[in-house]
């Protein structure tokens, strides 16, 4: 036996063995559901990689390429040469692209533990073969049927003789050697050719039908003459009554061994619709980035006061989401995403009142204090991580209930991945690029192909997800006319000038490629320029301040007047301060939108600010100190009429009274019958009561035309403002993570060192130290041995293993290097902690010197 067949591993576990720390980290960190919790040993770790869900996970996260590798191993022979492989991948006649990026993908492979062995010994992890192999219930993608001796497993035996007869072969003495006659000839090229030139034309044609898959077919009880051809040669063969099947080896001859009807190697490039400058891709998204700032403060100016109710099964309303579209003026499945763009960055949440309803939260006023750039980072940080998925609001769920927007259902963990992704392949073209938007699909297809093939109503999640994200993206300003922004790039991380990198795929990140079928890919593969991980929190902190850097200097400076107008209306330039554009909305009602507001005075909004406690002087005081123009005489007369009547008639609680020196005014209210509603009556010459409330009186008289003021109980007119509703303290929520979190370098060196010397306790030879219990447990020793052994350890200075179990009743096995015995106690160096500990004696089970070797 030749050395590489000794040390060739036997298992998973003796192939993870044999790995280095390096190698084990960079399986760890792309399946971090092994170490959740950390595996005792190396023999657990690879028991764990096997089970059927950590093998669908790892499956899921193969690109294309990877994927049909896996699956032509799965119709290969256990185990299989590469120089198989190869043949199954590249066919017959060889494709040299193919050949090329096969050692990645083998590589990808066995870093992923899904596949073990040496080059001529490859062997697909059992659970993963099930899952990939053809089945009669689970075809296989690659259309290939079972083998002649799986299809034949219950013919009898003189069937597959007559078989084998006919095939041209010479009858054998068994169905074994018959079977592997028949298989090497199918397998045998150019007999192959030879039998099937003298094929009927339909029999070819039936070939031809069946060759790519799926490899069953129907036949009648008394089959046509070309089929019965194909029958009794074995090229065809019966599974079930009236069914028959392409034997995977007539069907690789067909195709010329090819496993895969189109091999797809490379990725397909992420091709530019359009490309634009830049400076104005930069100055554009600059642009819709304030407007994403003023949508929001509008929203939440909106819901100021206390926003819509919650739904008693969570979320808005349908006609709340549409009247917020209206306030916005903008669509309700855009209204859905500032809606929920302001609940994932913490603005908004539920009072968790009575009446519940959703209002601002104290972080939105410590928001809108932040200079713009660094609010705009904050919105875009949160739309970066969030798993809530906006457009899915207006969709049903699984059981047939409406998504609400801010309601439950919303979560998808695999939204922050797909949209940093999407922004990843952006950065890779070259600057001022706008993708076509069917190419970035195709692209993320190809990398997470079983993903992508898993449904989600019409389309699947993946590709619905990536539109999202490009629209979501222009929306917020990280991209202007498509393509990703200078601000946007630094909020990815990614470098200040990207330059293409069409072909890089998934497999092929890194920054050295394997040219061999031996060579392993870059352990630290997830930090490549094309990388599917998230930034960690603390370096996204540093990309978000980034982008809020380059964004300052494109957002427009806030100005400090407006331009009033003859027409009794204002017109602001450009983004107003916040002082003044507080003030000015109030005194005036926003008449239109965009890159010039336009404010309309009228009698009602100019009483707004008298109630709110302003006077007619501060009015005309705030106006001139502000206009760029001086202030038309309609306006000032406007102001000066209004205030004339305000506070004329006082309004109290008697139910309600109405109080004025004027008693020809009086009279004249009684008199009008728009005021029987208010069931008014005089009590005194300048006193009148009414049945209602102050504040149904007060809007009573307002909508007759008057200025009525409301007055206290001790006659002081009440100053009416604005009152902002806030809920208590509340974080924003948590996004879903798809999965367990990819675990950081500390935990990975923690969790490797545990397993290494977890495995070191399992796997050291032991000299036999009393008789072990059934079942392979731990070998029990008695206190005095146990004692002894210790003490004699002590003095030699050696290594022995103990079984311990620990306060809890959890029990292990280790390897101790003791270095104190006293008082009941053990103290030694302990190989799995890598640390010295003390072990109660009471508390070992047993205990053995390491053997010699």
């Amino acid at each position: 036996m030749s050395p590489e067949a000794h040390s060739a591993p036997r298992s998973l576990a003796e192939a993870l063995r044999a790995r280095d720390d390096a190698s084990l980290a960079a399986l760890l960190r792309s399946r971090p559901d092994l170490i959740t919790p950390v595996p005792t040993d190396l023999t657990q770790l690879a028991t764990r990689a096997g089970t059927r869900a950590s093998v669908l996970r790892a499956l899921e996260r193969l690109d294309r390429f990877a994927l049909q590798t896996a699956e032509a191993l799965a119709v290969a022979p256990d185990p299989a040469s590469y120089d198989t492989l190869l043949g199954l991948m590249a066919g017959d006649a060889g494709d040299e692209t193919v050949a090329g990026a096969l050692p990645r993908a083998v590589a990808c492979l066995r870093e992923q533990a899904l596949v073990w062995g040496g080059d001529d010994r490859l062997r697909l992890v059992r659970t993963a073969r099930e899952l990939l192999a053809p089945s009669p219930q689970h075809p296989s993608p690659t259309g290939l049927g079972p083998t002649v001796q799986e299809a034949t497993s219950g013919m009898s035996p003189g069937r597959i003789q007559e078989i084998v007869t006919t095939a041209g072969l010479p009858s054998t003495h068994d169905s074994v050697s018959a079977v592997a006659a028949l298989t090497a000839l199918f397998t045998h090229r150019k007999k192959m050719a030879k039998l099937l030139a003298g094929a009927p034309e339909a029999a070819r044609e039936v070939l031809t039908r069946l060759v790519w898959g799926p490899p069953y077919g129907q036949v009648t009880a008394d089959p046509a003459a070309h089929l019965r051809w194909l029958l009794d040669r074995g090229l065809l063969l019966p599974t079930t009554p009236g069914t028959v099947v392409l034997p995977r080896e007539v069907a690789l001859h067909l195709r010329e061994g090819r496993a895969h009807r189109t091999p797809e190697p490379l990725p397909p490039a992420v091709t530019p619709a359009a490309t634009h400058s830049p400076q104005v891709v930069d100055a554009t998204a600059a642009g819709q980035a304030y407007t994403a700032l003023a949508t929001v403060e509008e929203l939440l100016k909106d819901w100021d006061e206390g926003g819509p109710a919650v739904l008693r099964a969570g979320g808005l309303s349908v006609r709340d989401l549409k009247r917020t579209a209206v306030a916005l003026d903008v669509s309700e499945p855009v209204a859905a995403f500032w809606v929920e763009l302001a609940y994932a960055a913490g603005l908004i949440a539920s009072d968790g009142e009575a009446d519940e309803r959703y209002a601002a939260t104290p972080a939105y006023d410590e928001w809108l204090e932040q200079p713009p750039a660094e609010r705009w980072a904050g919105l875009a940080q949160a739309w970066l991580a969030a798993t809530r998925t906006p457009g899915l609001v207006g969709g049903r769920d699984a059981k047939d209930r409406t998504l609400s927007a801010l309601g439950p259902g919303l979560d998808r963990s695999a939204a922050p991945e797909v949209r940093h992704r999407v922004l990843s392949l952006l950065a890779a073209l070259p600057q001022g690029a706008a993708p076509d938007a069917a190419s970035v699909l195709a692209r993320l297809r190809w990398e997470r192909p079983l993903r992508g093939a898993q449904r989600d109503g019409d389309d699947d999640l993946r590709s619905r997800l990536a539109r999202w994200a490009l629209s979501e993206a222009e929306l917020l300003g990280v991209t202007g006319r498509g393509a990703l922004s200078a601000h946007g790039r630094a909020l990815l991380g990614a470098p200040a000038a990207a330059t293409p990198a069409a072909g890089s795929g998934s497999a092929a990140a890194g920054s050295a490629e394997p040219t061999g079928p031996g060579d392993k890919l870059p352990v630290h593969h997830h930090r490549a320029a094309d990388r599917l991980v998230p930034l960690a929190a603390a370096e996204q902190a540093v990309a978000t301040a980034a982008a809020a850097r380059l964004l300052a200097p494109l957002l427009p400076e806030p100005l400090d007047h407006v331009l009033l107008q003859a027409d009794l209306t204002a017109v602001a330039p450009g983004p107003l301060r916040r002082p003044l554009a507080d003030m000015l909305g109030v005194l005036a009602d926003v008449e239109s939108k965009g890159g010039a507001t336009v404010y309309r005075f009228t009698p009602a909004s100019v009483r707004r600010a008298l109630d709110a406690g302003r006077t007619a002087a501060d009015l005309h005081a705030f106006l001139a100190e502000h206009s760029r123009t001086p202030v038309p005489q309609p306006l000032a007369y406007l102001i000066d009429d209004v205030a004339r009547r305000h506070g004329h008639l006082r309004v109290g609680a008697a139910s309600a009274y109405v109080r004025c020196d004027d008693d020809t005014l009086l009279n004249e209210i009684l008199a009008d019958r728009r005021a029987a509603a208010l069931r008014l009556r005089r009590l005194a010459p300048t006193v009148l009561a009414a049945q209602t409330d102050p504040a149904t009186l007060l809007e009573g008289l307002r909508a007759m035309g008057y200025a009525p003021a409301a007055e206290s109980a001790e006659g002081d007119v009440l100053i009416t403002r604005a009152h902002a509703h806030r809920t208590p303290p509340r974080t924003a929520p948590e996004p879903v993570p798809d999965g367990p979190p990819p675990p950081d370098a500390t935990l990975l060196s923690a969790a490797i060192r545990a397993i290494r010397a977890g495995d070191l306790a399992a796997t050291t030879p032991r000299k036999p130290v009393g008789e072990p219990l059934a079942g392979g447990e731990l070998p029990r020793t008695s206190s005095a041995e146990t004692l002894a052994t210790m003490q004699a350890a002590v003095l030699t200075g050696d290594s022995v293993w103990i079984g311990y179990v620990n306060a809890d009743g959890a029990a292990s096995q280790r390897v101790i290097a003791p270095v104190r015995v006293e008082g009941g106690f053990v103290t030694a160096y302990d190989h799995t902690a890598d640390e010295v500990r003390t072990f109660p004696l009471h508390r070992i089970t047993g205990v053995a010197e390491l053997a010699d070797d």
